[in-house]
């Protein structure tokens, strides 16, 4: 493997996704006399949005709040496809000359804390050679699910299927399913898409196959407000359609929160309104848990339920007990046939993406730290990482983490400081970083780091909380410390 002379850049950032490309356009507006450099291992910007291609693919949370709050989304879609989504981010990157920053197929290996320099040390591969980067800051904006594997059980009988198997992670291009029975394991958000686009889109019979139901709420595709007010200026309709969205999401968790029996009830209602007489409610769309212990799944203008009504798609739950050449064996005995079957099973945790650190030698065990505003790790110097809402939208919680970012690196430049870290305070309790009972959570929890039981050390999952303490808080708060 070729080595090459270190090149050293003030702010360096790994991952080009909607976090990284935020980020760095941050940093080209806020600190324009800083070298900065993004890192990504793909050969395309993106991030999720490129790497998902399923059909339907499209976000969850509404746009007002997923677009960035300096770039605003333009029109009056609220749940946007995946590839309206890349190419708004590719624009944003274009704009702002973050495309020009960007180091493809640079695969960062590991990144090397050093206090007597007060600088990182970070190790790239770059098909095949070794390249090194040193930075003043490393910003880790490459999420928190593998990249590479999604998750897939391993159900017994596989092999004895005769038709086609996929994971949404991983779509094949030439994917024909054309008149073919289609079975969707899974009923996240990933499954609640395909079915109705599977279903449009020339399949013979879709079915959502589930274990457990899960909490599934229309919302209008375009945003009625936004329509309403379309004779204002942009500039003008966009906060207000923005704050909105902001406070109808707070509003609904918090509710969800306080008053569950009252939103299940909603829920419940709305989803009787929409579906087929036959299908019973209770047993396919009403779920053990409460509300927001798992993300509710948002589908534009019922597509799902309209699915339903038409015939092209279903609902069973029940469980797995194996595959079969014909298609799945059910626990109750019954068996679905099936020509292809969409393992959308959920994803792989893989925290920071999969940075390795280690500060002065000593490596960095991401389940022993503690988040400071959920952007920093404990004892962990001149590092932030970009990870979003589960509850809102990804993007609120990634601007405030760049408008933090850029608050430090002022405050750095007024006081003349080179180092900047959160010491873990012994007095502070722990708790789980994301507060989801998911499956995805749950088998990842080892490898993400932990927050605290009080502020700095806790996220409220509220966004208005967040922004107080985020961005209007003092930097020099008498919990980071600096040199």
């Amino acid at each position: 493997m070729t080595e090459h002379t270190p090149e050293h850049v003030d702010v360096l950032i790994v991952g080009a996704g909607l976090s990284g490309i935020g980020a760095a356009c941050r940093l080209r507006t806020d600190h324009p006399e800083r070298s900065v450099a993004v890192l990504e291992g793909r050969d395309v910007s993106g991030g999720t949005w490129d790497l998902f291609r399923y059909p339907g693919i499209r976000s969850d949370s509404d746009m007002f709040t997923f677009g960035y709050k300096w770039r605003h989304w333009d029109g009056d879609v609220a749940l946007a496809d995946g590839p309206s989504i890349l190419e708004y981010l590719r624009t944003v990157a274009r704009e702002y000359g973050v495309d020009r920053l960007i180091r493809y197929r640079h695969r960062v290996v590991g990144a090397s804390w050093s206090s007597d320099e007060d600088r990182w040390t970070v190790e790239v591969d770059r098909d095949g050679e070794r390249l090194t980067f040193t930075t003043d800051l490393l910003w880790a904006c490459g999420g928190y699910y593998d990249y590479d594997q999604g998750f897939s059980p391993d159900f017994p009988g596989q092999e004895d299927f005769a038709g086609t198997i996929v994971h949404p992670q991983h779509w094949p291009e030439d994917l024909d399913y054309t008149g073919k029975k289609v079975v969707i394991i899974g009923s996240g958000a990933t499954a609640v898409t395909l079915v109705p686009a599977m279903a449009d889109s020339g399949a013979g019979h879709v079915t959502m196959l589930q274990r457990s139901p899960t909490y599934i709420l229309s919302l209008p595709g375009t945003d009625p407000v936004s329509k309403r007010l379309h004779w204002l200026p942009a500039k003008v309709r966009y906060p207000i359609v923005r704050w909105k969205a902001i406070l109808s999401s707070i509003a609904f968790f918090q509710l969800s929160r306080r008053r569950p029996q009252m939103v299940k009830d909603f829920i419940r209602k709305a989803a009787l309104k929409q579906l087929p007489k036959d299908v019973d409610v209770d047993r396919h769309f009403k779920p053990e848990y409460n509300p927001w212990d798992q993300r509710v799944c948002f589908v534009p203008d019922g597509d799902l339920f309209k699915a339903m009504r038409r015939g092209a798609a279903s609902v069973v739950t029940d469980h797995v007990e194996r595959f079969t050449e014909k298609g799945i064996l059910l626990r109750s005995g019954q068996e679905l046939e099936a020509d292809v079957v969409v393992t959308a099973t959920g994803l792989t945790l893989k925290a920071m993406g999969g940075l390795t650190l280690s500060v002065d030698g000593a490596e960095v065990k991401m389940h022993d730290t503690m988040t400071y505003k959920a952007l920093m790790l404990s004892d962990v110097p001149n590092f932030v990482f970009t990870i979003g809402y589960t509850n809102a939208s990804w993007t609120l919680k990634a601007d405030l983490v760049a408008d933090f970012v850029c608050r430090l690196l002022t405050y750095l430049d007024e006081h003349g400081v080179r180092r900047v870290v959160a010491p873990r305070d012994p007095s502070v309790g722990e708790e789980r970083l994301i507060d989801f009972s998911s499956g995805y959570i749950l088998r990842g929890l080892d490898a993400l780091p932990r927050q605290g039981d009080r502020e700095p050390w806790k996220l409220r999952q509220n966004y208005l909380t967040d922004l107080r303490s985020i961005n209007h808080d003092r930097i020099d708060d008498g919990v980071l410390s600096f040199r």
